[in-house]
Parts: structure tokens; C-alpha cells; sequence
């Protein structure tokens, strides 16, 4: 074992394309460190419907450039098994730590397998890699990208023609391929032969946000916006600027792209801490609203402000973000299909039903979303929202803030906020409140001892609500093919849906997540805070409930 394992990392070694990398294992093997290194080849990092995404470092169990290389030459070869291997891939990537290395390696491998490349000219938004596939006529793309994960991460990302993500067959077919990968030595790496391109691929992206927005509506909305130390403030400052909303206030300290994430724990609007500096900058310029990106801004958080918060503003839930945007869809009369995933709220299928637009329900992702027929609209709740699929057929939180900032200044111009269109939007529908229970671990057996726990002992009741009925989504059902998730159904008063849970392992972190939403009906605005009340109460007990029937 201790024998193998040091032959398998010298020979990792020997061609390893990265001097970091090599002298990052080299002192590993010289200290025969037999712990790291089993951790770094206990396997090889699994390419599944989200790419790869990973801890950089040396070794296949870590992103790197000899597994970038690997998957790079396992995507071209599906491609050429496809009978697109005269098509064009195009690659970008974000200002993590190595992702320009990964995008040049991916357009050399390319390139080499007798595909063409197209190199985005810089760091940018994912959103404007999903745009170029199709803007551009690619066969592909790839997004190198870790999105919010912890500095520590990098991750690949994969987009056929059609400007979506993978789903299931394509993703085990390309990771067969990969698999397939002998030595790097038989891996064709030309320095040369693909194309950089100009910056006339983001004006274009700019130019298509114009279909967002309604002609002559008012744009008189202030906004504090943070980009996260990402990549979204150049392109969100221009498209504000080219719809002539006044610019928003950047804070300082999160302007620029940094890998390091230097003033968060975690690169997500939705972490505790992370959306601090941006109130802070919001309490000082006193905006109408706080917009976040998270680091490749294909998400969009949203903040109001809220004199009773200890900060003096609120982040809203990606439901109720989702089921504001809807709200303005409909009234400017967007047709199609409204769309969401199974662990988002129940809301926005009665604003659909409300409105008789079709809708429809997929599994946790925009590559499943982005496939819906007819989709006009899609949102998740983790932030992610899709408001011109016949532009970007994935989330995009460019779009989705402009979108937001619309409505705002609409809202605005008649003395209303935000938060006062929840509220009229409770009081038609319901109170729908949303919450979640997420549990971030070291060991991934908590999770699976977890999810085990949940399918033998089942809880027969939460929060005094009886479950009155349970799937095993592994099973699938006759409208979501099998995934790994328990979804309960929560009986009220007169058998009525009181509430619904939905637990699932995460697709991209080391996380169990549950999501949680209770529905309370309102009769009156004047309601709407007893309403509230009963709703924080119960989603309490659910979490509690739930905690102890799955051992976290």
C-alpha cells in the first residue's frame, strides 16, 4: 500500500504540467506523507451534471491542470464522437486562483483534438459564457469557475450548443471519455491555433439586456451593489449605464476581482457576514436597494431596507426575489412557461396559475430548468434566476438585477417599496415563508448516514403537522426522473398543505440541505404580522423536528 501509493505519485509527478503543483507533491513525497497523499489519490475527482469542482492542489483527487487536461480531452473526444469535431468551443473563466491557466489549457486541448477555440478575453461572468455558445454558433462551452465555494476551490463547468448545462446521459458519456485518458504525453497541446476574442462578444451581451428591460420605463432606482471581490462589476455597471439607471454606489472594500475572498468566510450573499460591508455602505449612501453577484455573478441577491433590523436592512429569500420578478413579468405581460425547482416555494405556481401561464416543476438546477418548453421564465431559490432564456439559457444575475431595479423604480415612482408589493402579494396568495436548514460537514458520511436515518425511521410528524404523505425521490416520479432526495408533504387544518420539506444532499458543496416553507393564509394586510408570526414559529419547529429525526 505505502509502496503503491508513492509510485502513483511519482509517476503523477513526472507529468505534471505545473511547477506549483510539482512542488507542491514533491515535498509531500519527500516528507512521505502517506495521510495527504492517500487523500489526494484515494480516487479521481467525479465529473458529473456540474463539471468538476474541487480543492486545488496536487493529485486526481484535487483541480489541477493535468485534471483539467484530462476532462478537456474526454469533452473533445465526445464531441468528435458527436459529429462536431469541426465545431468551435468557447471557454471562459473567472479571476479564481488558476482559471486562466485551466481556460489556455482547455483551448489548447482543443485545439490539438482538431476542434476550434474561442478564448473570452478576460475574466468574466458566467452568464456572458452562456450567451457567447449560442451568440457564437459553438458547439460547446466550458466556464472554469468554483461560483461562491471557498477560496480554496476551482471548478469546470460544461455547456452543450444549445447554451445549457449537461444533464444526464451526456455527463457519464463525457466522463467515460475521461476516464479513457491515458498519459498526458498522448494529449495534443499546441501553443498556439485558438482564437482570444475581442470585447465585441460583451457588447453584444450588453446589447441583448436591452430585451429586458421595457422601453421608457423608469429608471430612477439607487442601488448599492457589490460584486463579491468577483467578476460581475464591469459588465453590471455597464448595463445599468447603457439603461441609464443611475450608477450604482460600489462597495469599495469588494470592488475588485480577488481570490483570496480577503473580507468574508465565504463568497456567498447568502453566508452570514458576507452582505455586512454592503449595508454598512448602504446605511451611509441610503439606496432604495442593495444588490449583491456572487463571484461569476450569475446569482442576485437583493436587500431592502428594514429599520428594525439590527443592520437596517433585510436580505430577501430567493423565493421572495422570484416571486417579485414574476409578479413584474406578468404584469408586463410575459407569456410562456413559468418555471422552478422542487425545493423553491410553492408561490410562484399560483402566480402562474393566477395569470394562466403554464407551469412547470424540474429537479435542483438550472440544467434542468433551462430545458423546460416554452420556458419564459425560471428562478431557484439559491439565488439563481433566469429572466431572457432566449438570450441566457441559464441563470444570469446581470439580467436578473436590471430586472429587479426596473421594478423598484417602478414601484417607486408611486410610493411604494419592494416590501410593500410582498405584502399585497401575501395577502392574494398567502403567506408563503421559506426557510432552510443547512448543514455544512468534514465527513460526507454525516450526510449519507443522515439520508439514511430520514428512509428507515421516517418522522411521522413535524413541528405537531402530520406528514401526510413522503417520497423517496430516488425513486423518481412520473414527472422527475430519480434523485437523491425525501420530500414531505405536511397536512393543516382540514387536510389542507400546511407545509412542505424537501432534504437533499448538496450537488456542488459539502452540505445537507433542507428546504423548508409554510403557507399561511391571510385575509387582510392588517393579518399579515400574526401571519408572519405563526410562520416563523412553525418553520422553528420544523427545523428542530427535522434536526432530531435525521441524527444532525
Amino acid at each position: 500500500m505505502e509502496t503503491d501509493l508513492i509510485a502513483r505519485a511519482k509517476a503523477w509527478l513526472a507529468e505534471d504540467p505545473d511547477s506549483d503543483t510539482r512542488d507542491e507533491l514533491a515535498k509531500l513525497v519527500e516528507a512521505e506523507d502517506l495521510t495527504e497523499l492517500a487523500a489526494r489519490f484515494s480516487g479521481t475527482l467525479q465529473f458529473g451534471t456540474a463539471g468538476l469542482r474541487g480543492e486545488l492542489g496536487a493529485g486526481p483527487m484535487r483541480m489541477n491542470r493535468s485534471v483539467v487536461i484530462r476532462a478537456a480531452a474526454g469533452l473533445a473526444a465526445y464531441l468528435k464522437d458527436q459529429g462536431q469535431g469541426d465545431g468551435t468551443v468557447v471557454i471562459g473563466y473567472d479571476a479564481r486562483y488558476k482559471s486562466a491557466d485551466f481556460a489556455r489549457d482547455t483551448a489548447a486541448v482543443m485545439v490539438g483534438a482538431g476542434l476550434k477555440a474561442a478564448l473570452l478575453p478576460h475574466p468574466l461572468p458566467t452568464p456572458v459564457l452562456a450567451f457567447a455558445i449560442r451568440h457564437l454558433g459553438a458547439v460547446a462551452g466550458v466556464e472554469v469557475t468554483a461560483s461562491h465555494n471557498p477560496p480554496r476551490d476551482n471548478g469546470y463547468k460544461v455547456y452543450l450548443g444549445d447554451g445549457s448545462q449537461i444533464v444526464p446521459p451526456a455527463d457519464a458519456e463525457i466522463a467515460e471519455r475521461i476516464a479513457a485518458v491515458g498519459g498526458l504525453s498522448g494529449v495534443a497541446r499546441p501553443e498556439s491555433g485558438w482564437e482570444v476574442l475581442g470585447d465585441d462578444v460583451v457588447d453584444a451581451y450588453l446589447r441583448r439586456t436591452d430585451a429586458v428591460l421595457t422601453p421608457d420605463s423608469p429608471r430612477g432606482a439607487n442601488v448599492v451593489y457589490t460584486p463579491m471581490h468577483g467578476v460581475g462589476r464591469t459588465t453590471l455597471t455597464a448595463a445599468f449605464a447603457r439603461a441609464g439607471f443611475p450608477a450604482p454606489t460600489v462597495v469599495p472594500e469588494q470592488a475588485d476581482p480577488d481570490p483570496d475572498f480577503p473580507t468574508v468566510a465565504f463568497p456567498n450573499p447568502e453566508e452570514p457576514g458576507a452582505m455586512d460591508l454592503a449595508f454598512a455602505t448602504a446605511r451611509r449612501a441610503g439606496p432604495d436597494l442593495v444588490i449583491a453577484n456572487d463571484p461569476d455573478a450569475d446569482r442576485c441577491a437583493v436587500a431592502v431596507p428594514a429599520p428594525s433590523a439590527e443592520a437596517g436592512w433585510r436580505m430577501l429569500r430567493g423565493d421572495e426575489v422570484g416571486a417579485l420578478l414574476a409578479e413584474h413579468l406578468v404584469r408586463k405581460g410575459a407569456r410562456g412557461t413559468f418555471a422552478t425547482t422542487i425545493v423553491s416555494s410553492s408561490l410562484l405556481s399560483r402566480i402562474a396559475a393566477a395569470a394562466d401561464a403554464p407551469y412547470e416543476e424540474t429537479l435542483t438546477g438550472f440544467k434542468w430548468l433551462a430545458r423546460t418548453p416554452g420556458l419564459r421564465y425560471a428562478y431557484e431559490e439559491a439565488l439563481g434566476y433566469c429572466v431572457d432564456p432566449e438570450g441566457v439559457r441559464d441563470k444570469d444575475g446581470i439580467t436578473a438585477a436590471l430586472l429587479i431595479a426596473e421594478l423598484a423604480s417602478e414601484l417607486k415612482e408611486s410610493g411604494r417599496t419592494l416590501t410593500d408589493l410582498l405584502d399585497e402579494i401575501a395577502v392574494r396568495y398567502g403567506l408563503h415563508a421559506t426557510d432552510q436548514l443547512s448543514v455544512r460537514v468534514e465527513d460526507l458520511s454525516v450526510i449519507s448516514a443522515a439520508m439514511r436515518r430520514l428512509r428507515e425511521q421516517p418522522p411521522a410528524a413535524l413541528a405537531g403537522l402530520p406528514v401526510a404523505s413522503a417520497e423517496d425521490l430516488a425513486e423518481g416520479t412520473a414527472l422527475l426522473p430519480p434523485t437523491d432526495g425525501l420530500r414531505y408533504h405536511l397536512a393543516g387544518d382540514a387536510g389542507v398543505e400546511a407545509a412542505r420539506v424537501v432534504v437533499r444532499p448538496s450537488g456542488t458543496e459539502p452540505k445537507l440541505k433542507c428546504y423548508l416553507e409554510v403557507v399561511v393564509p391571510v385575509d387582510s394586510a392588517a393579518a399579515l404580522n400574526q401571519a408572519r408570526t405563526t410562520a416563523e414559529t412553525t418553520l422553528a419547529a420544523i427545523k428542530a423536528d427535522l434536526s432530531g429525526a435525521a441524527g444532525i
